[in-house]
């Protein structure tokens, strides 16, 4: 089966990235590789179940206490996709010369389970993440694959351990779903790599989220860059990620939740941290907008937080019919100077920054070239929106709106 051609505006097909397609550009043909089949799915129940631990345990903070099973895949560039394994939850084994380890040939999907109040399993939107990771997983040469048949594992993975580590009796609570791939193979050499490993693992992480105060972000410096024009920033890739962590714990030591990420000499505004940043203002003219910066330049990435706000926000912001005034919709790029003007001007509404990790989090203050610009938040702990629209997203993730967006997983009480 052929991946599907899901791609950002201006970038190739991703099944014309891979080592694989390249090879036949090449050579004018090549072996057909095995596809991803979930179909193939082989089960392998853990002898050693877990504990699972108590909502105030201290382990959750680490984000590292795993469900019992994993599931794993191999890929070779000779045969393509091994049958993928559900497997007792462990670590994996790595040669010291594998490609992930020397040349950061890594990506990974963040997606949460969600236990409704109406006692169903949900995920949000998964066919968006395992788009995404085709995307992400091509852009640094690791093989594609169909998306559907990865959504089809997660989807297994789940359904077995979903009744167990997020039972009934927890509505309202989420387990975090963590899909990668790497480049597994043994040899040193910079070239695609001959073999990767994909995996899905569900880990307990803390609720990530804002002070009563709001998010305060410090303004990234001239020589900090998280992502360029045309470079890796659509992509969800390790290498756009570590060198992110110093301006990170800097900004956390003198008082601030994350960087906002600033882009070229007129201070284009990106991202928050990971997430993605919105600001809701009056123009001169008086109309109200909701801006976010466009994906097209390929800095920012596509986040589906992102594009579930954007579409919720167009379908029922736009008529005033949410009793909040009607709201205009627009991606483009905007300047650290557009947002200092707007709140000397008076014209600042609200800002937020939202994610799958912080979700919809409200912004008070930015700190821009060391002074403190404010943000207000009309509903004390939020702007109106920002609050509207995490309720919005909290209804559909747990089961209190019925949305295409949410999608049911059956659970399964034994493999």
């Amino acid at each position: 089966m052929a991946p599907s051609a899901v791609t950002p505006t201006g970038i190739e097909p991703a099944s014309a990235l891979t080592a694989a397609a390249v090879s036949q550009k090449l050579n004018g043909s090549a072996p057909a590789l095995r596809p991803l089949d979930a179909s193939k799915l082989t089960f392998s129940r853990t002898t050693a179940p877990m504990t699972v631990p108590e909502l105030d345990d201290p382990i959750i903070k680490t984000s590292s206490q795993g469900t019992d099973h994993m599931i794993t895949c191999k890929w070779t560039d000779t045969s393509g996709w091994e049958a993928p394994e559900l497997r007792p939850y462990g670590n994996l084994s790595l040669a010291p010369t594998a490609s992930v380890l020397h040349y950061s040939t890594e990506c990974f999907e963040g997606m949460k389970l969600y236990r409704g109040y109406d006692g169903k399993l949900r995920l949000f939107r998964p066919d968006a993440n395992c788009k995404r990771m085709l995307i992400s997983a091509t852009r640094i040469s690791l093989p594609a694959f169909d998306p559907e048949q990865l959504e089809i594992l997660i989807k297994q993975l789940v359904a077995i351990d979903g009744e167990k580590w997020l039972p009934k009796s927890r509505p309202g609570h989420f387990l975090y779903l963590r899909p990668a791939m790497i480049g597994s193979g043994a040899g040193l050499g910079v070239g695609a790599p001959k073999e990767a490993t994909l995996f899905v693992i569900a880990i307990f992480m803390p609720v990530i989220g804002s002070s009563p105060q709001g998010m305060k972000l410090l303004a990234s410096r001239e020589n900090e860059v998280r992502a360029w024009l045309n470079g890796t920033g659509y992509a969800k890739i390790g290498g756009n990620y570590g060198p992110t962590l110093m301006a990170n714990s800097e900004a956390q030591s003198r008082g601030y939740d994350q960087i906002l990420w600033l882009y070229g000499e007129d201070a284009r505004v990106t991202e928050a941290g990971a997430s993605n940043f919105f600001v809701i203002w009056r123009t001169r003219e008086g109309k109200l907008q909701m801006i976010t910066a466009p994906l097209g330049d390929k800095i920012i990435l596509d986040g589906v937080t992102r594009r579930s706000i954007l579409q919720l926000s167009r379908e029922r912001l736009a008529d005033g019919k949410s009793g909040l005034e009607a709201i205009e919709v627009v991606e483009r790029n905007f300047t650290m100077g557009d947002v200092a003007e707007a709140i000397s001007e008076g014209r600042m509404v609200e800002a937020f920054a939202a994610g799958t990790a912080y979700f919809v989090c409200p912004v008070s203050e930015i700190n821009f070239k060391n002074q403190a610009l404010s943000i207000p938040m009309a509903g004390g702990e939020s702007g109106e929106y920002a609050a509207m629209i995490k309720q919005w997203l909290v209804n559909i993730m747990y089961g209190k709106e019925d949305h295409g967006f949410g999608i049911v997983v059956e659970e399964k009480n034994e493999l």
